[in-house]
C-alpha cells in the first residue's frame, strides 16, 4: 500500500493567533487574515482507493485541480494509495485519514462505516447510483493465440489450465471474480436467474447453489497463486508470465492487452459476466477533522461531471452517463451482465456467507 502524510502547520498558526489577539485591535485584522489565508492556502486532499485506479485518478486529481482552482481560486493536491481494496478499508478504519474512499465494492465502505463509525450508515444515499460513478466487469486475458482456447468460464475448469485470480480475502476484484464465476454456474444449471428467489424453484435453485460450489471449488484448484489485489495478479500474469488466463477487471484486462502487452496478450470477453460496482463515499470524521469537507465533496461530485466521465472511459471504466457512453460506441464489448443482488442477495449477507472467516471460499480454497 502506497500512503500519504499530511503536514501540520496548524500549531504554528493557533500560536500566531493567539500572539496577535493580544494586541489591542488585532482581532478583527486578523479574522480578515485568516479569510485571505484561507483563500491562498493549499488543500491537501488524501484519496485512498483500490489497486487498477492508479491512472484514472492521478487524471483525476489534476483535472479537479484545475476546476476547483477555476472556481474557487484555491489551490488543492490530492494524494492517492492504491492497494487491495479491502486492505484499503482496514488501513483507514486503523487510522489512515482518508478524506475519500473510492474503493472496489460497497461492503468495504459500509465497513469502515460499520466498525469505525467514520462515516454515517447511509452514506450511497447521497450521491447518484449509489454512489458508483462509473462500472466495470469481469473478463479475460490470455497468452497471444490463446493456446488453451478459453472462451468461457466453463474453460477455467479444465485440467491443465493455469488461472490467476488475486485473493478473495484481501481485494475487492477477487470478490468479483469469484461471484462472476458463481453467477455464472447457476445460470448454466437455471437458465432464468428470478429462478434463485422464486419459491416454486426453492429445490432446483439448491441443487445450482451446489453446482455452483462444485465449480468454483474446481475453479480454484487450478489457481497457482493468489495475489493480494487486482494490479498484483496483472504484474503476475503479465511480467512474471505466470499463468495461461488471467481474471480480473474489464479496465485492467483492456490496460494489459492494449498498453502493456504490445501484441502478447489477447483479451477474451465471456458471454456472461457480472456488473461490478466500485463505490465512492467522504470520511465524514477526517473531512471535518482537516476541514476539507467542501473540496472533498466536490471531487467526488467531479467524478460524475462530464469531465469526470470522459476520464473514466478514458481509462476503461464504464461510466455511468449514457451520454459520454454512447460517444464511444466501440470501447467497450457486449457482456450479458447479472448483479449480485440478482444471484445472492446484499452485499453484508454475500460477505457473510462467502468471505467471512470459515464461508463458503475458507470451506473450498486449499492452499498449495
Amino acid at each position: 500500500m502506497e500512503s500519504a502524510k499530511r503536514p501540520s502547520t496548524y500549531g504554528f498558526l493557533a500560536l500566531a493567533f493567539v500572539l496577535l489577539s493580544a494586541i489591542p485591535g488585532c482581532g478583527k485584522k486578523q479574522a480578515s487574515a485568516d479569510q485571505n489565508g484561507a483563500a491562498a492556502r493549499t488543500i491537501e486532499l488524501l484519496n485512498v482507493s483500490y489497486d487498477p485506479t492508479r491512472e484514472l485518478y492521478a487524471d483525476v486529481g489534476i483535472a479537479f485541480a484545475q476546476h476547483w482552482k477555476e472556481q474557487t481560486g484555491q489551490t488543492v493536491k490530492v494524494s492517492q494509495s492504491h492497494g487491495g481494496s479491502s486492505k484499503q478499508a482496514r488501513a483507514v478504519m486503523d487510522g489512515l485519514e482518508a478524506d475519500v474512499v473510492t474503493l472496489a465494492l460497497a461492503y468495504d465502505i459500509d465497513s469502515i462505516s460499520d466498525r469505525a463509525k467514520l462515516l454515517p450508515s447511509a452514506w450511497q444515499k447521497r450521491l447518484p447510483n449509489n454512489s458508483s460513478p462509473y462500472t466495470s466487469t469481469i473478463a479475460f486475458l490470455v497468452r497471444k493465440g490463446n493456446p488453451k482456447q478459453i472462451r468461457d468460464w466453463g474453460d477455467l475448469v479444465k485440467p491443465g489450465v493455469a488461472v490467476i485470480t488475486p485473493n478473495p480475502k484481501t481485494s475487492g476484484s477477487a470478490r468479483w471474480n469469484y461471484l462472476a464465476a458463481w453467477g455464472y454456474a447457476l445460470k448454466k444449471e437455471l437458465g432464468d436467474l428470478s429462478k434463485l428467489k422464486d419459491p416454486a424453484y426453492a429445490k432446483e435453485a439448491r441443487a445450482a447453489e451446489e453446482k455452483a460450489r462444485e465449480f468454483v471449488t474446481a475453479l480454484y484448484k487450478n489457481v497457482p497463486v493468489l495475489d493480494s489485489g487486482a494490479r498484483g495478479s496483472t504484474t503476475t500474469f503479465v511480467n512474471r508470465e505466470i499463468g495461461d488466463v488471467l481474471i480480473n477487471w474489464e479496465n485492467e484486462i483492456l490496460l494489459g492487452a492494449k498498453e502493456l502487452g504490445d501484441g502478447k496478450f489477447e483479451m477474451i470477453v465471456p458471454p456472461i459476466s457480472i456488473l461490478a460496482e466500485p463505490t465512492v463515499s467522504l470520511v465524514d470524521r477526517n473531512v471535518d477533522k482537516h476541514g476539507t469537507r467542501a473540496a472533498a465533496q466536490a471531487y467526488l461530485e467531479f467524478l460524475y461531471s462530464e469531465k469526470g466521465q470522459e476520464l473514466a472511459i478514458k481509462h476503461y471504466f464504464r461510466p455511468q452517463s449514457q451520454a459520454i457512453l454512447a460517444k464511444h460506441p466501440n470501447q467497450f464489448p457486449n457482456v450479458e451482465l447479472f448483479t449480485v443482488e440478482q444471484i445472492i442477495g446484499s452485499w453484508k449477507t454475500t460477505q457473510r456467507t462467502h468471505f467471512d472467516d470459515g464461508g463458503v471460499f475458507d470451506r473450498i480454497y486449499k492452499p498449495k
